[in-house]
């Protein structure tokens, strides 16, 4: 997904770090899921899932930047820092056909 010009500009004002994970999360389809171990690798981070579960926290930018299409490495919907947390984390992805045990 190409992020619009205004969020680009605006995640300059965060870490490298934290732009580049919003930057892979938001690479994630809609109607699929990823897992924080995903993202980490695809950012050249492998060992940082729990850094990338902070930054994901911190979000700024959702749902532009999809934080909930990413889950625990067992496919549990883990934190969700927007507002209705997991159980909107959960609407989110059944609204998007994301299949949900």
């Amino acid at each position: 997904m190409r992020l619009p010009k205004k969020i680009l500009v605006a995640m300059k004002e965060h870490s490298p770090f934290y732009q580049a994970v919003w930057k892979a999360c938001a690479e994630i389809p809609k109607g699929q899921v990823r897992t924080y171990g995903w993202v980490a690798k695809r950012i050249g981070k492998p060992k940082s899932a729990r850094a990338v579960g902070m930054a994901l926290g911190k979000n700024p930018f959702a749902p532009t930047v999809p934080c909930h299409r990413v889950v625990g490495a067992d496919g549990r919907l883990t934190g969700y820092s927007g507002r209705g947390g997991v159980a909107q984390k959960r609407r989110m992805l059944k609204a998007e056909g994301v299949p949900l045990p």
